[in-house]
Protein backbone atom coordinates (compact mmCIF):
# COMPACT_ATOMS: atom_id res chain seq x y z
CA UNK A 1 0.00 0.00 0.00
CA UNK A 2 1.45 3.12 -1.06
CA UNK A 3 1.89 5.69 1.19
CA UNK A 4 3.25 9.39 1.62
CA UNK A 5 6.71 9.50 3.30
CA UNK A 6 5.71 12.17 6.29
CA UNK A 7 3.38 9.62 7.22
CA UNK A 8 5.92 7.20 8.04
CA UNK A 9 6.09 5.94 11.85
CA UNK A 10 8.46 3.78 13.60
CA UNK A 11 7.42 0.21 13.91
CA UNK A 12 6.00 0.14 10.30
CA UNK A 13 7.58 -1.90 7.92
CA UNK A 14 7.99 -0.62 4.28
CA UNK A 15 9.76 -1.67 0.81
CA UNK A 16 12.51 0.17 -0.68
CA UNK A 17 15.29 -0.77 -3.24
CA UNK A 18 13.02 -4.47 -3.02
CA UNK A 19 13.77 -4.99 0.41
CA UNK A 20 11.72 -4.81 3.57
CA UNK A 21 12.94 -2.98 6.59
CA UNK A 22 11.34 -1.99 10.11
CA UNK A 23 11.11 1.62 10.50
CA UNK A 24 13.08 2.40 14.11
CA UNK A 25 12.95 6.06 13.96
CA UNK A 26 11.57 9.00 11.89
CA UNK A 27 12.43 12.79 11.98
CA UNK A 28 10.67 15.44 10.05
CA UNK A 29 13.49 18.39 9.29
CA UNK A 30 12.87 22.25 8.17
CA UNK A 31 15.59 23.60 7.02
CA UNK A 32 16.10 26.99 6.90
CA UNK A 33 15.32 26.78 3.08
CA UNK A 34 13.78 24.13 0.69
CA UNK A 35 11.54 22.07 1.40
CA UNK A 36 10.81 20.09 4.43
CA UNK A 37 12.03 16.40 4.40
CA UNK A 38 11.84 13.30 6.92
CA UNK A 39 14.65 11.35 7.67
CA UNK A 40 13.91 7.54 8.82
CA UNK A 41 16.61 5.19 10.06
CA UNK A 42 15.57 2.02 9.40
CA UNK A 43 16.75 -1.95 9.72
CA UNK A 44 16.81 -4.43 6.63
CA UNK A 45 14.85 -7.49 8.09
CA UNK A 46 17.12 -10.04 6.12
CA UNK A 47 20.29 -8.72 7.09
CA UNK A 48 19.58 -6.50 10.42
CA UNK A 49 21.95 -3.40 8.69
CA UNK A 50 21.11 -0.29 10.01
CA UNK A 51 20.29 2.45 7.02
CA UNK A 52 19.23 6.05 7.04
CA UNK A 53 17.10 7.56 4.36
CA UNK A 54 15.81 10.87 3.41
CA UNK A 55 12.63 11.48 1.53
CA UNK A 56 10.53 14.56 0.60
CA UNK A 57 7.71 14.53 2.52
CA UNK A 58 5.48 14.32 -1.23
CA UNK A 59 7.11 11.07 -1.95
CA UNK A 60 5.61 8.04 -1.87
CA UNK A 61 7.08 4.46 0.15
CA UNK A 62 5.56 0.81 0.39
CA UNK A 63 4.12 0.31 3.90
CA UNK A 64 3.81 -3.71 3.96
CA UNK A 65 0.61 -4.71 6.29
CA UNK A 66 1.67 -6.41 9.31
CA UNK A 67 -0.63 -8.65 11.05
CA UNK A 68 -0.62 -8.68 15.09
CA UNK A 69 -0.34 -11.90 16.81
CA UNK A 70 -0.24 -12.82 20.70
CA UNK A 71 2.15 -15.61 22.20
CA UNK A 72 3.42 -16.41 25.48
CA UNK A 73 6.68 -16.67 26.43
CA UNK A 74 9.01 -19.98 27.37
CA UNK A 75 12.38 -19.65 27.52
CA UNK A 76 15.24 -18.24 25.61
CA UNK A 77 17.60 -21.14 23.67
CA UNK A 78 20.57 -18.99 22.75
CA UNK A 79 19.69 -16.23 20.16
CA UNK A 80 16.17 -17.25 19.94
CA UNK A 81 13.10 -16.67 22.14
CA UNK A 82 10.45 -19.76 22.58
CA UNK A 83 7.29 -18.76 22.48
CA UNK A 84 4.03 -20.78 22.56
CA UNK A 85 1.05 -19.79 20.59
CA UNK A 86 -1.62 -19.73 23.38
CA UNK A 87 -4.46 -21.50 20.95
CA UNK A 88 -2.80 -24.41 19.58
CA UNK A 89 0.08 -24.76 21.59
CA UNK A 90 2.53 -25.08 19.39
CA UNK A 91 6.27 -23.42 20.00
CA UNK A 92 7.60 -20.59 17.74
CA UNK A 93 11.54 -19.49 17.53
CA UNK A 94 11.91 -15.89 16.84
CA UNK A 95 15.57 -13.90 17.41
CA UNK A 96 16.15 -12.31 20.32
CA UNK A 97 17.54 -9.99 18.47
CA UNK A 98 14.35 -7.72 17.48
CA UNK A 99 13.61 -7.23 21.01
CA UNK A 100 16.86 -4.43 21.10
CA UNK A 101 17.16 -2.86 24.42
CA UNK A 102 13.54 -4.54 25.87
CA UNK A 103 15.14 -7.60 26.54
CA UNK A 104 16.11 -7.61 29.81
CA UNK A 105 12.12 -6.89 30.91
CA UNK A 106 10.88 -10.49 29.56
CA UNK A 107 9.24 -12.37 32.08
CA UNK A 108 8.95 -16.25 32.05
CA UNK A 109 4.59 -16.78 30.85
CA UNK A 110 4.70 -13.04 29.71
CA UNK A 111 2.21 -12.28 26.55
CA UNK A 112 3.75 -10.79 23.75
CA UNK A 113 2.70 -8.99 20.66
CA UNK A 114 4.50 -10.34 17.34
CA UNK A 115 4.31 -8.39 14.57
CA UNK A 116 4.20 -10.18 11.23
CA UNK A 117 4.64 -9.51 7.45
CA UNK A 118 3.51 -12.59 5.34
CA UNK A 119 4.27 -15.21 8.11
CA UNK A 120 7.69 -13.42 9.28
CA UNK A 121 8.46 -11.64 12.26
CA UNK A 122 9.39 -8.13 11.90
CA UNK A 123 9.04 -6.82 15.25
CA UNK A 124 7.66 -7.61 18.90
CA UNK A 125 6.37 -5.50 20.96
CA UNK A 126 5.94 -6.29 25.22
CA UNK A 127 3.53 -5.45 27.44
CA UNK A 128 4.39 -1.31 28.90
CA UNK A 129 4.51 -1.95 32.22
CA UNK A 130 6.16 -4.58 34.45
CA UNK A 131 6.79 -5.42 37.97
CA UNK A 132 10.69 -5.86 39.16
CA UNK A 133 12.23 -5.72 42.63
CA UNK A 134 14.87 -3.53 43.66
CA UNK A 135 18.10 -5.70 44.75
CA UNK A 136 20.45 -2.32 45.20
CA UNK A 137 19.22 1.58 45.83
CA UNK A 138 21.54 3.91 47.30
CA UNK A 139 20.23 5.35 51.28
CA UNK A 140 18.57 8.95 51.42
CA UNK A 141 20.79 11.77 51.19
CA UNK A 142 19.58 14.02 55.02
CA UNK A 143 18.30 16.92 53.73
CA UNK A 144 17.24 16.58 50.30
CA UNK A 145 13.76 17.40 49.14
CA UNK A 146 11.45 15.05 47.85
CA UNK A 147 11.33 17.24 44.57
CA UNK A 148 12.91 15.61 41.65
CA UNK A 149 15.48 13.97 43.86
CA UNK A 150 15.84 10.80 42.10
CA UNK A 151 18.78 8.34 43.42
CA UNK A 152 19.96 5.51 41.38
CA UNK A 153 18.90 1.73 42.26
CA UNK A 154 19.13 -1.62 40.31
CA UNK A 155 16.44 -3.58 39.25
CA UNK A 156 16.48 -7.51 39.83
CA UNK A 157 16.68 -7.81 35.71
CA UNK A 158 20.10 -6.10 36.15
CA UNK A 159 18.80 -2.69 34.74
CA UNK A 160 20.14 0.52 36.09
CA UNK A 161 17.25 3.48 36.73
CA UNK A 162 16.29 5.84 38.77
CA UNK A 163 13.58 6.03 41.66
CA UNK A 164 12.14 8.18 44.53
CA UNK A 165 14.46 8.88 47.56
CA UNK A 166 11.35 6.69 49.30
CA UNK A 167 12.19 3.36 47.90
CA UNK A 168 14.79 1.04 49.50
CA UNK A 169 16.32 -2.10 48.33
CA UNK A 170 13.95 -5.28 48.59
CA UNK A 171 10.93 -3.27 47.50
CA UNK A 172 8.81 -4.13 44.19
CA UNK A 173 8.59 -1.18 41.75
CA UNK A 174 6.24 -0.82 38.17
CA UNK A 175 8.73 0.34 35.64
CA UNK A 176 7.89 0.82 31.88
CA UNK A 177 9.52 -1.32 29.29
CA UNK A 178 10.20 1.16 26.70
CA UNK A 179 13.19 2.75 28.91
CA UNK A 180 13.37 1.26 32.70
CA UNK A 181 11.90 4.38 33.68
CA UNK A 182 10.72 4.72 37.55
CA UNK A 183 6.32 4.60 37.62
CA UNK A 184 5.00 3.55 40.72
CA UNK A 185 5.53 1.38 43.49
CA UNK A 186 3.85 -2.04 42.98
CA UNK A 187 0.83 -3.15 44.99
CA UNK A 188 -0.09 -5.97 46.91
Amino acid sequence: MKQQANLIRAGQVIEHEGRRWTVLKQQIITPGKGGAFIQVEMRDLKSGNKTNERWRTADTVERLMTEEKEFDYSYTDGANMVLMDPESYEETHIPLELLGGMAPFLQDNMRVTIDLVEGDPVGIHLPPTVVLEVVEADPVVRGQTAASSYKPAKLSNGVKTSVPPFIETGERIVVKTEDGSYVERAKG
